[in-house]
């Protein structure tokens, strides 16, 4: 067995040097970041709660922490130096909780001072030179890139100096701490893409939110690869796993929950309206004689259906004129959007199928993939409905409502060409049944058909 190696004078050197190589690059970088007081003073808290919250996976031993999301978020939104800025007072405030071994804190001071600059720079450059606003879709393609650059940059330096210690390859630190996480650190770098652009529309209340339950969720995921990774006392392991499979199920679902709460916030019917759907939809299955399993799907698709309204800018989320055809084209992929943050979550890709066809229409004519007929997923086809009903009816709808008889006339005169007839009939006789008045979407509540307890047992067992 090979021994640990000690820190040597050229190491010690080189660290130093390292730093002193961050802090002329901060300072040159300095003018050309935003230091945005509120902007700054938030992240700085998100990270440092973070950091202090961190552990340790057993067998890598490297520290796992929340900070990191919010120093990515400093990064794309303020700049490389103010990021570095944060990470170096990370380091410095945990360190007086965790005091670590002076060599570790030097190059934990490196790591943190450097991977932001690192990674901020060339996706500022990137920004500035291809004069990339806020607005662009492409601005969140480098968002998502930056955090991945930066998730490497960050390992390769942190895990590259424990494997010179203790004398192991790299690859074996990867294998043991970085491949179990890259799931969820995929699922974080969607959620830093949706924090920059909710920030940008909405300011400080939703990112402080998001940021504050994206900590959790990180804080979460180490504490599982922990448990994953202790040997033996395999009662005690097995119940750990579970706690902690339930735990990321209902921050999964509860983070879903606050966007599509937040989207509400902008778009006042947004939760009803994903309520009344979902309820709606389940009805229709069930009266047409679809198993549990697929009235139960197409209700979570139905609480999901809307949450690609992110992608919306305020001028055609509260549109109150006809939209333009650049309007339209941004409109047209929101169920493409939604069903790719909802695949996000393990086991909710049958969900994400139902979501993305939802605007399809039986001619043909629809979006996002101009489906036609039984290429359309049948709960899709029961979702349109259920879409389309409320839309109509609702009195918060985006239109002037109509009466539940003046719908139903509605439903049958674009039944075969917009949805489908079969559908469409078993949803009128529930109607009809029900003296028209049935269990109108203006009392429904997203919360209430969330049920999100018993959605993370379902989560867990599936």
């Amino acid at each position: 067995m090979r021994l640990a190696r000690q820190p040597t004078r050229a190491v010690l050197g080189a660290q130093f040097l390292a730093l002193g190589g961050a802090l002329a690059a901060a300072v040159a970088l300095a003018p050309t970041a935003s230091w945005e007081p509120g902007l700054l003073a938030a992240l700085a808290g998100c990270a440092v709660a973070g950091d202090l919250a961190a552990s340790r996976t057993g067998a890598a031993k490297l520290k796992v922490s929340g900070s990191f999301l919010a120093l990515v978020l400093a990064m794309v939104l303020l700049g490389g130096p103010p990021a570095a800025a944060i990470g170096t007072l990370c380091i410095l405030v945990g360190w007086l909780r965790h005091r670590e071994a002076p060599h570790y804190l030097r190059q934990n001071l490196v790591v943190y001072a450097w991977f932001p600059l690192a990674a901020g720079a060339p996706f500022h450059a990137a920004v500035a030179g291809g004069s990339i606003s806020r607005s662009d879709p492409v601005f969140y393609v480098l968002v998502f890139a930056t955090f991945i650059l930066a998730l490497a940059l960050n390992f390769t330096l942190a895990a590259g100096y424990q494997s010179w210690l203790e004398r192991s390859p790299l690859s074996a630190k990867a294998r043991a701490a970085l491949v179990p996480l890259l799931p969820s650190e995929l699922f974080s770098a969607l959620f830093v893409v949706l924090i920059s652009f909710v920030y940008t529309k909405v300011g400080m209340a939703a990112i402080a939110l998001l940021v504050v339950v994206l900590a959790g969720f990180q804080h979460l995921l180490h504490e599982l690869l922990r448990s994953q990774e202790r040997e033996g006392e395999l009662r005690v392991r097995t119940h750990e796993l579970e706690a902690r499979t339930n735990q990321l199920a209902s921050l999964q679902l509860g983070m879903i929950s606050a966007l599509l709460h937040t989207l509400d916030a902008r778009d006042r019917m947004t939760a009803r309206h994903s309520a009344a759907v979902a309820r709606y939809a389940r009805e229709i299955a069930r009266a047409a004689g679809l198993s549990e399993p697929d009235q139960e799907l197409v209700h979570t698709a139905g609480l999901l259906h809307d949450i690609g309204k992110f992608i919306f800018p305020d001028h055609i989320l509260k549109a109150d004129s006809p939209l333009q055809d650049d309007d339209w084209s941004i409109v047209r992929r929101h169920p493409y959007q939604g069903a790719k943050i909802v695949s996000q979550v393990e086991g909710y890709g049958p969900v994400a199928e139902i979501v993305v066809a939802h605007h399809e229409r039986i001619d043909g004519t629809g979006y996002p993939r101009g489906l036609a007929g039984d290429r359309i997923p049948a709960l899709s086809r029961i979702l349109s409905i259920a879409d389309v009903y409320d839309v109509m009816t609702a009195r918060d709808s985006y239109r002037t409502p109509i009466g539940p008889t003046t719908a139903i006339e509605e439903l049958r005169r674009v039944a075969g060409r917009q949805l489908d007839p079969e559908f469409v009939e078993v949803f009128v006789g529930l109607l009809q049944a029900r003296d028209v008045r049935y269990r109108h979407g203006e009392d429904a509540d997203f919360d209430a058909e969330l049920q999100l307890e018993r959605r993370v047992l379902a989560y867990a067992e599936g």
